[in-house]
């Protein structure tokens, strides 16, 4: 596939009980992407430390370091604490300032920018003014076909006229169950009812919300799909939603249809939640 997609935000380390992990949703998502066959750049900044040069390395292992990964001689490579609870959900405790938060402008970037058919990006990394301003810019002077925000809330890592600016300049927006009653509210309306309303406040061609266990819903070009999700036994919860993305967006930018794109994105997530860690690689039985 010659399309490509830019993932942009925050690389990090996961460290978990027993270890760490690369992690960081855009680049779960780009390493997801990858195994499916998309072409994806990461574009983010690490630091000088030994951390940073771990990261650099993997990086080039996997063919997602290009000129898009800045180094900051000032700010740590971020270590993100994850911790599991007994049903393998996941919670995250992300260090303030780090390299990510300051994530520059640069020819390079747009170049990449305006040849690329999409462009991911969440929330987390918009905490701070360097990054937030880089991302709105960029999104400000080019034109790029898919604009997908994953919301991605981690608290207290946000602020409302953030995620709000952010939702109006993608036309694809994923979340999960918890953050749709954050960004919609919790009444006791349905859940049709509630990307009914957010759609008609934001006018996003496509609103996708996971609903872990139970699957997904998505609304597209004015239709609602859902499917029901896969039964699978839960190592942990890590990556199974940027999985799930990365599928997403694979499946719009090839013009798969919905409802088969969303069956198959449910089965990579129920997949990668069975595991430990974000990234596993896809074994030949899932088809992928």
């Amino acid at each position: 596939m010659s399309k490509q997609v830019l993932c942009f935000g925050e690389v990090l380390w996961d460290t978990f009980s027993d270890g760490k992990k690369v992690g960081g949703a855009p680049l779960n998502v780009a390493q997801h992407l990858r195994q499916q066959g998309v072409n994806a750049l990461m574009v983010s900044r690490i630091g000088t430390d030994a951390s940073g040069n771990e990261l650099m390395a993997f990086l080039q292992q996997h063919q997602l370091n290009t000129p898009l990964i800045q180094v900051d001689n000032r700010l740590a490579t971020c270590e993100v604490t994850v911790q599991l609870n007994d049903a393998g959900h996941a919670t995250y405790v992300i260090p303030e300032p780090v390299s990510w938060d300051n994530i520059q402008p640069d020819q390079e970037l747009l170049m990449q920018a305006a040849q690329s058919s999409a462009i991911v990006f969440g929330s987390l990394a918009c905490r701070n003014q360097a990054t937030r301003t880089t991302l709105l810019d960029l999104l400000s002077e080019i034109t790029v076909p898919l604009r997908i925000f994953d919301v991605n809330l981690r608290a207290p890592h946000y602020e409302m006229d953030t995620i709000e600016t952010l939702a109006a300049m993608a036309n694809v927006i994923k979340m999960n169950e918890d953050e749709a009653d954050l960004l919609i509210g919790s009444s006791k309306r349905s859940l049709q009812e509630k990307i009914t309303e957010f759609q008609h406040k934001f006018h996003v061609n496509t609103i996708c919300v996971t609903r872990g266990e139970n699957g997904a819903m998505i609304w597209h070009d004015e239709q609602f799909y859902e499917h029901p999700g896969f039964p699978t036994e839960v190592a942990d919860t890590v990556g199974a939603g940027d999985s799930f993305l990365a599928t997403l967006v694979a499946g719009l930018l090839t013009g798969q249809p919905i409802d088969a794109t969303l069956e198959k994105a449910c089965k990579v997530g129920a997949f990668v939640a069975s595991q430990r860690g974000a990234n596993p690689t896809y074994p030949a039985e899932l088809g992928i």
